[in-house]
């Protein structure tokens, strides 16, 4: 198939808009499935996992392919919940194009803004569909509205709706001028409404005058007073759509079947190929500095990068990749260039979500998963090893969550490391850490729902019953001031001695992360103990120093130090630069860091009082107020995580059920002086408690 006829789109919007619905209906009307999967009843073709199944939402976003009208899409469902935005992350890096539904009744989420945001780090053109037309509340206009003020999306509307709510009955095609209504499945072309037809003349006016803008030949037609060719218009419409210079908006209700062809057909005409997004700009391996471009095309040397791993009980792994340039083959060697390790082909299947299908070659723009992948992770690129180079990866974002995790049998601990091992592999925003002083596995993510499908995995899919801890927040420590340090490390106990001297200079490094730097003259330390300086400093940074929480942000310096011929060892000075750096981080008035979310309220206008003075309770800092609809309001603002926890019970009290709210995380901020004490104090009565057990 050329790559002129492929597109690789995504669904993405905040949860419950009607993304894994509407990706139904896609399967549905391009003759994949031939029944219609409903999310309510756990039935979504898309929705294949046990747990999607039970809470009606998508958490993994699964890969497809299908037709219409002689083109191939690829399309991949994202979830919506911000506890799985890594996944909406991944996919947004290889997609082409992006469908962004929103919901006609409440119009711009706080998901929808982060969803809108993440699609344009990675520059996705898009266009809108407005969903839910037949619900009770539905205004088309104030929705359309919100996306061209608060996402600033140019957004244009290429359709009109017939009708809201119960009312609704069909679709005009504004730069076809013709409309549309629907019976059951069957869309049927019907004379515009004559109430109606001033307003669609007018919408496709507004569009003329738009691309005018990036059309000369259209400027000269409007100007003009004349009719421009529906052709032109939709040709420009998608370069200026490929460009992010507009949206087109669409509408229609997907759950009754209104509006799933037309928005197909807007795929096809507005959403960028392969060949449209170009070439792919990748970084030489040796000089970062450098670029390497490659073109979609099977002449070009290969390069693909792996979006998304999966265990599947009967393949095994499957690594999920997206080909930017040349071809692929089974038995081919290929190279890892961020591991820098080799890498052979194994079985190439195209996925249509639980079902697969063998195939023995793929090229550009395909999305394909790989069998027997050995060192390849999410981010890592894959080149051919003649011509390497390095792609742009994936924005991980960290974890703030952290559960105490345990076998229910001590004879299941290896069982339940191993099948942590695989769900780190599958999830980047996933981290497990081993506590030897409690000797207790913690587990951190992105949020309580993310931890609580990780548990529930552990028990459905590897059989492993576990006992859980009550969720805690996952601080961060730094220090303030620097500091030196000088640690001799002594030992002699018969046989062997121990023997290490490190002076270590450690300074805060704020927003790089860990820094380590080596000053060593004359050969004071061999070079080989350099490194162990340096690994026995990462061990301690990412156990902690202060109360066990990992260390960010500390810039340490190797100034000076002395061996023993015969006593020096790697044991011996990861042990010396672990006390050394220990003493000067303690001297430097360390400090704690906690996570902080950005929270949006939406709030009818009565309650609005009494959620401002919940959330400055819990050490929230407004940022802004604004109105959101008529008789409601948009509350932002800053919110340290610990102070979230049941709020969802709070604001319902508060609200009698009729606000909502959404939170992501912000970043790492410090607390203050009296929150720390207060913060320590708790840890070490429960370390008491425990220990007391």
């Amino acid at each position: 198939m050329p790559l002129t006829k492929l597109r690789n789109i995504g669904i993405a919007a905040h949860i419950d808009a009607g993304k894994t619905t509407m990706s139904e209906r896609i399967l549905y009307f391009t003759g994949v499935t031939r029944k219609l999967g409903e999310v309510h009843d756990g039935q979504a073709t898309m929705d294949f996992m046990k747990q999607e199944q039970e809470r009606g939402i998508t958490i993994a976003s699964a890969a497809i392919t299908c037709q219409w009208n002689d083109y191939q899409i690829n399309l991949i469902d994202t979830p919506g919940h911000v506890d799985f935005t890594v996944e909406v992350e991944r996919s947004l890096r290889v997609l082409d194009g992006v469908i962004a539904l929103f919901c006609a009744v409440s119009g711009v989420e706080p998901q929808s803004e982060t969803v809108w945001n993440q699609a344009d780090r990675y520059k996705v053109p898009r266009i809108a569909f407005i969903n839910k037309m037949d619900r009770t509340g539905a205004d088309f206009y104030e929705v359309l509205s919100q996306l061209n003020k608060d996402l600033d999306a140019h957004g244009l509307a290429f359709q009109l709706p017939i009708g809201a709510e119960d009312d609704f009955t069909g679709i005009i095609d504004v730069v076809e001028q013709k409309a549309y209504n629907f019976d059951k499945e069957t869309r049927i072309e019907i004379p515009i409404p004559a109430d109606m037809t001033e307003k669609a003349r007018e919408a496709r006016l507004a569009i003329a005058e738009a691309l005018s803008d990036f059309s000369e030949e259209i400027m000269e037609l409007f100007l003009e007073d004349k009719e421009v060719p529906t052709e032109l218009l939709k040709r420009v419409a998608r370069e200026a759509t490929i460009k992010l210079s507009i949206t087109p908006v669409f509408c229609g209700a997907a759950y009754k079947n209104k509006g799933v062809q037309l928005l197909l057909d807007g795929v096809i005409d507005y959403l960028p190929s392969p060949l449209d997004k170009g070439a792919v700009v990748g970084h030489d391996i040796d000089d970062p500095e450098k670029t390497r471009c490659r073109k979609p095309s099977s002449k070009e040397p290969f390069a693909a990068i792996a979006f998304k791993l999966i265990h599947d009980p009967y393949v095994g792994q499957q690594t999920f990749i997206r080909i930017y340039s040349g071809e692929l083959k089974s038995g081919m060697g290929i190279l890892n260039s961020t591991k820098g390790k080799p890498e052979r082909i194994g079985r190439i299947l195209r996925i249509h979500a639980k079902d697969r299908e063998e195939v023995t070659v793929a090229g550009p723009g395909e999305i394909v998963a790989l069998i027997g992948m050995k060192n390849t992770k999410t981010g890592d690129t894959l080149c051919d090893p003649e011509h390497p180079l390095h792609l742009e990866s994936i924005h991980i974002p960290p974890s703030v969550v952290e559960l105490k995790i345990n076998p229910a049998t001590r004879k299941d601990q290896s069982k339940l490391g191993e099948a942590l091992a695989k769900l780190t592999n599958e999830d980047p925003s996933f981290k497990v850490r081993y506590d030897e002083e409690t000797e207790e596995t913690v587990i951190s993510g992105m949020g309580e729902l993310h931890l609580e499908i990780i548990v529930d995995r552990l028990k459905t899919e590897f059989g492993l019953e576990v006992v859980v801890g009550e969720p805690a927040v996952a601080y961060r420590e730094t220090l303030q001031v620097e500091q030196e340090s000088t640690y001799r490390h002594v030992k002699q106990s018969g046989g062997k001695g121990q023997f290490a001297h490190t002076v270590l200079r450690v300074e805060p490094n704020p927003g790089k992360g860990y820094e380590f730097i080596d000053r060593i003259k004359g050969g004071a330390i061999p070079a080989e103990y350099v490194t162990s300086v340096n690994k026995g400093i990462m061990k301690t940074i990412e156990d902690g120093v202060l109360a066990g929480f990992p260390v960010v942000d500390v810039k340490v310096t190797l100034l000076d130090g002395s061996f023993h011929p015969v006593d020096s060892s790697d044991f011996a000075f990861q042990i010396c630069s672990s006390i050394c750096f220990k003493q000067a981080f303690m001297k430097g008035d360390p400090q704690l860091l906690e996570p902080v979310m950005k929270v949006e309220v939406n709030t009818p206008d009565d309650y609005i009082g009494d959620i401002v003075g919940n959330l400055n309770k819990r050490r929230g800092r407004i940022e802004s107020m604004r109105r959101h609809r008529k008789g409601s309001q948009k509350v932002n603002g800053f919110v340290p995580l610990v102070e979230m926890f049941g709020y969802a019970n709070s604001l319902r009290n508060l609200s009698s059920g009729r606000a909502n709210y959404s939170m992501e995380f912000f970043q790492y901020m410090p607390v203050t002086r009296a929150v720390q004490e207060d913060v320590l104090k708790k840890l070490a009565e429960k370390k008491r408690a425990e220990q007391g057990k």
